[in-house]
Parts: C-alpha cells; sequence; structure tokens
C-alpha cells in the first residue's frame, strides 16, 4: 500500500462509521477514495446537481444549507455529508459551501451503497438509532418543499382595510382605487369590539352587480357582497391556499387570525409566488371554448405533475392538484353541457368518487362518478336531459386521457343515477346487507365529493354513511375481512413477492399491492370511528384522535402510505420523461438501496396493520 493511502486508511479508522469496518473493506476504500481541495467560500455542492459521492473532511470545515437558503448544519474534520442526495434520487439534498479553506475525501457512490448493503453498522449510522429510517425519509422529503414550509401570511403585504355592512358600495370603490385593491373585507365589531368578518366584495361584485344592473351606487355592501366566504388561517400553508382557491373557484380568500380578519389573499400574490403551474393550468381549463380546446390543454396535464415531483411536493399536495386539474375538467365540461342542452330539468349534483374525491389521484386516471337528482327527478320526463350531460361529460373526460371505467361506474350508467333519497336507501341496504358486491359498491361510492351542482348534498350523504357505519359491527367486520383481500408483496424472509410472467414480469403493482390496501385498511377505521373526511390522511388524524390504534401505529401508516406513493409518483415521472406509457409497476432491482428498505419497512407496517384489523373487527369482537 502506498504511503498516502496508508494515511487515508489510518484516518478511517479513527472516525465513524468507518472505523467499524473491517481491515480489508479499509484497505480497499481507501485506494478508491479521490482527494479534492475547496478554498474558503467556494460552492461544493449545489442543490439539485447530480451527486456521485459521499464526502468525508478530511480537514477545515463545511456549511450546509436547506433549500430555502436557511443554514442547515456546520460540519468539520471528521464529518460526512451527502448522504441523503446518494440514498434518494441522486440529486444534492443540502447544499454545502466551504466555511473555510477545506480537504475533502470523496468516496465513490457505488462503494458507499455497497457498504451500506454489506455491514450493518455502516449502514446503521446513516440509518440513525433514535428514529426509523422511513419516517425520517418522508420527514426530510416534506421539509425540502416551499409549498409546505411558506405560510400564506409571508405573501399578505398589505395591512387590513375593512368596511362596516352598512357602507355604500360607492364609497368602498374609492376605499379600493385609493389602496388599489380588488377586494375589501365587511367586517363588523364582535366581543370585545373585535372585529368579525361578514363578507368579502370584490370589483367583481362591483361590475356585475352595480354597474352591469344600473343599481345605485349608495346601496349598501352587505347587498351584493359574498357571505360566509371560505377563509384560511393565517398560519396556513402556500399549498393549502392554492387547492382552496382552485377548488372554490375564488380569485380572493379572506385570512383569519384567531377567527378575526387578518387580509385577504388574492389570485395575483399566488401568482407571484414560485409554486404557481398547477393554479395557472386549472385557470386555462375554465378558459377553454369547447372539449377539443380542453383536449389540447390536458397535454399540459403530465408537465404540471413533473414540475411539483422535481419541487419535491409530498404525496398529498400532489394527489390534491392532480385531483383538483380532473376535477376542474368535470367542472368545465359540465358548463359547456348546460350550454349545448340547457338548464337542468331538475337541480343535481356531480359526483366524484374514488381516487379524486380523496384528493389522491395522480398522473391520469379512469373515471369514476355518479350522479345525484333532486327528489322531484321523474326518469320519464328527465332522464333524456341527464342521459346526454353524463354523456357528453364522459366522452370529453376521454379525450383529455381519463380513461371509461372498466367496471361502468359512471354517470352514463343508468344504474349511477338516482336522487339523493334513492342513494341514501342504497347506502342503508349495502351497510345493513353487506353482501359481496354491496362491500365493494361500499369501497367504491363511500369516497365521494361533490364537484358541481348542489355540491353539499355529498356532505350530506357522507353524514349520512359515517352516522350509519359508525359501531355497526356486522358492516365493519365484513369491509374488514374485505380489506384483507389485497396483501403486501413481501415473502416469508421478507423478500419480495414479484408478479411472474406478462407484461410487468417481476414486477410490483404498488397501486394493487401498496396504496389501495393501505387506503382500505384506513378507510375501514375511519368508518368505524365516524369520521366524515375522505383523504387517508386526513381520516388518519382523526382515526388517531379517537384513540383507536396503539400508540405510533397511526404515524406509522401515515408514513407507509406516503413513502409508497412518493415510489409510485417518482416511477410515474421517470415514465413521463422517458415518453412511456404510465403504469404503476416498478423492479425492484430498478430502485436504490435506499428505496428496496424502506419500502419493505412500508410493506410490513401495512401487514402489521392488516393483522390488527383482522383481531380488531373480528365478528365474536365487541366494538366500543
Amino acid at each position: 500500500m502506498q504511503t498516502e493511502q496508508r494515511e487515508i486508511a489510518s484516518f478511517l479508522t479513527r472516525h465513524p462509521p468507518f472505523d467499524g469496518l473491517p481491515n480489508s473493506a479499509i484497505n480497499d476504500l481507501a485506494s478508491q477514495i479521490e482527494v479534492v481541495y475547496y478554498k474558503s467560500g467556494s460552492n461544493i455542492l449545489n442543490l439539485a446537481d447530480p451527486i456521485h459521492d459521499l464526502y468525508l473532511i478530511r480537514g477545515g470545515a463545511v456549511e450546509t444549507f436547506r433549500r430555502t437558503g436557511e443554514l442547515y448544519n456546520r460540519l468539520a474534520e471528521g464529518a460526512v455529508f451527502g448522504q441523503m442526495g446518494l440514498l434518494m434520487n441522486e440529486r444534492v439534498r443540502f447544499p454545502v459551501k466551504a466555511l473555510e479553506d477545506t480537504l475533502l475525501y470523496c468516496i465513490p457512490a457505488e462503494m458507499f451503497r455497497d457498504y451500506c448493503d454489506q455491514f450493518e453498522s455502516f449502514a446503521d449510522y446513516f440509518e440513525g438509532e433514535t428514529d426509523s429510517l422511513l419516517h425520517r425519509a418522508v420527514t426530510n422529503h416534506q421539509d425540502k418543499s416551499d409549498l409546505t414550509s411558506v405560510k400564506v401570511a409571508t405573501l399578505i403585504t398589505r395591512p387590513l382595510l375593512s368596511v362596516a355592512p352598512g357602507t355604500s358600495v360607492r364609497k368602498a370603490a374609492e376605499i379600493m382605487t385609493e389602496h388599489q385593491l380588488t377586494s375589501l373585507i365587511v367586517a363588523e365589531p364582535g366581543d370585545e369590539q373585535r372585529l368579525e368578518l361578514a363578507g368579502v366584495v370584490t370589483d367583481m361584485d362591483l361590475r356585475s352587480q352595480i354597474l352591469a344592473q344600473g343599481r345605485s351606487f349608495d346601496t349598501p355592501v352587505d347587498e351584493i357582497m359574498s357571505r360566509e366566504p371560505f377563509t384560511l388561517d393565517h398560519n396556513a400553508y402556500v399549498f393549502e391556499a392554492i387547492l382552496a382557491m382552485l377548488r372554490h373557484h375564488v380569485h380572493h380568500l379572506p385570512i383569519l387570525e384567531k377567527g378575526r380578519p387578518f387580509g385577504v389573499l388574492t389570485l395575483s400574490d399566488l401568482v407571484r409566488h414560485e409554486s404557481q403551474s398547477s393554479l395557472l393550468l386549472v385557470r386555462s381549463i375554465s378558459n377553454q371554448p369547447d372539449r377539443e380546446s380542453l383536449a389540447q390543454v390536458a397535454q399540459q396535464v403530465g408537465g404540471a405533475f413533473l414540475r411539483m415531483v422535481k419541487e419535491d411536493a409530498n404525496s398529498h399536495m400532489i394527489g390534491s392538484a392532480m385531483a383538483v386539474i380532473g376535477r376542474s375538467f368535470k367542472q368545465r365540461l359540465l358548463e359547456l353541457a348546460e350550454d349545448e342542452f340547457g338548464p337542468a330539468p331538475v337541480p343535481y349534483c356531480f359526483l366524484a368518487l374514488g381516487s379524486m374525491a380523496r384528493d389522491e389521484q395522480l398522473i391520469y386516471t379512469d373515471q369514476d362518478n355518479a350522479l345525484v337528482l333532486d327528489d322531484a327527478y321523474r326518469p320519464e320526463e328527465h332522464d333524456e336531459y341527464f342521459q346526454q350531460l353524463a354523456k357528453f361529460v364522459s366522452d370529453g373526460l376521454a379525450e383529455c386521457g381519463y380513461a371509461y371505467c372498466d367496471g361502468n361506474v359512471m354517470a352514463t350508467n343508468p344504474e349511477w343515477r338516482k336522487t339523493l333519497g334513492q342513494w341514501k336507501d342504497h347506502f342503508a341496504g349495502w351497510i345493513d346487507d353487506p353482501s359481496p358486491q354491496a362491500l365493494l359498491n361500499s369501497s367504491i361510492f363511500f369516497d365521494l365529493d361533490g364537484v358541481w351542482g348542489k355540491t353539499h348534498w355529498a356532505r350530506e350523504l357522507l353524514v349520512f354513511i359515517t352516522t350509519r357505519t359508525r359501531n355497526h359491527r356486522k358492516f365493519l367486520a365484513c369491509m374488514a375481512r374485505n380489506a384483507l383481500k389485497r396483501t403486501p408483496p413481501l415473502g416469508f424472509f421478507k423478500d419480495f413477492v414479484v408478479e411472474k410472467g406478462g407484461e410487468h414480469n417481476n414486477s410490483i403493482n404498488l397501486k394493487r399491492r401498496g396504496t389501495a390496501p393501505l387506503g382500505d385498511v384506513i378507510r375501514v377505521h375511519a368508518l368505524a370511528v365516524g369520521s366524515s373526511s375522505i383523504n387517508s390522511f386526513e381520516r388518519l388524524d382523526d382515526i388517531i384522535a379517537s384513540g383507536l390504534l396503539p400508540e405510533g401505529k397511526g404515524r406509522e401508516l401515515s408514513d407507509a402510505l406516503e413513502y409508497i406513493a412518493m415510489v409510485r409518483i417518482r416511477h410515474q415521472a421517470k415514465r413521463i420523461e422517458e415518453g412511456q406509457p404510465v403504469n404503476n409497476n416498478i423492479r425492484p432491482e430498478d430502485l436504490s438501496n435506499f428505496d428496496r428498505r424502506n419500502l419493505k419497512e412500508a410493506f410490513q407496517v401495512l401487514s402489521t396493520a392488516q393483522s390488527f384489523l383482522r383481531y380488531r373487527y373480528n365478528t365474536n369482537t365487541p366494538l366500543p
């Protein structure tokens, strides 16, 4: 061994995690290390650049930073950095700068991964001893996104201005003009003379309800304002504000602090913020004049999906954004349908089902939907209209990339066009007599959300479902048994069980064997505790709050769902970039050691959760 290699080997033996390696491994490593030098103040690693080495500080010191530029850590002689980038996606996660003149040992990524596989103590050093690697990986990923770290309060730069309900629209317009505002809070004194939100008036209200109708400028603002507008707390994140504006079709969002008016977040505030791609796409969807132009806009969905993945958005954010985009296509198609066929003969609500309702939709999916009709509906008089409307929307969605449902769970199927009362009767029948078909229907239709029309009917149906299922021992036991049919892809020795033969040979379907069974488990618990939430993560919050699960098991389920979903999302993003059809099938050999290890842990969490489900909802076990 050369003198330089002996000196490197000696240094390695004095610093963890190398001090636990056998001498042969130390010597092999010393022969492969490259030595590099950086002057004080120079950049060593830049955010999102490819990373090919693990770095060990031989002399000097460095600073590491979050993606926001915030200082994360200072490291000196004997410390290592770069491991998170190597373990996650071979991109720099934490930028690094030399704090002083610094000498580094560069360990090739391939050797780093080989040693993680070969030497348990070496791998344990990077996995940590106080928390599960799976949780650390999920938390680390979520911490990287500005969307989940920037609060809406930081985007509101104007002082709060408000007027009392009796203020004339003339005076309101003068205030808005003077301060260059497009909206104004309407508030009145409440307890302890603190302002209470009464509504919000916008420049659109002034144009459409005063100027266009020739009404007096002395009209009180409370006659034209939007009452009970959707609001957010000032501690909400930008991600939540974007989704709220998209879902509720508003350009002005009142922000509250401890229930009192704080300010108004506007569309232009969000457009100025860097995370604007999905917002602009939804605006574009709502402006399209026909189905053909909607199909053209749909070609941008893949790009929006990729941008969110590259911005390190988590699965909840991506699923919510893709669901909002999908809803927007439905909403615009329903507007166009009403333009073509005229107003509906009776009120209705168009339902989204499944992943779109749960805000867990990924890049393109099949369409699951249904119609809730007013109880005044008469098939012989009204069905032709709703049949035309459903076909128009379904065909339009197919043109936009949302495939027809193989199981025909669509509003085009007359079986899924029912009055509000009929839906309640059917739901009650499924719950009280849980046949195999009833259980299948329940797993589909109990994840529902209103996207158009009388959307409050969807909430009414959810309350009906959760009130009836809570503590319904027979139904919950049957749903639990149904949820055990899809098992995680782990063998007896915790090796992956892959599909054999066919198009997806030696692969794992992450939806069918991962996120879907996890969603099934969570749905059963949610119904048991009476949760009216639809999203799986929000259902888990309700389940944890109920105390139904053993301590820590709720967080484990959340981490497992997040991790499997993100592996699935990154796989789909890679397929898009390669110009390949999107699917849910990954080959374990294509994954990094880090992902393989954490997927096994996530699947084990699912296996344990199914075992608890089997015990908890045994028909002989009384429910509280």
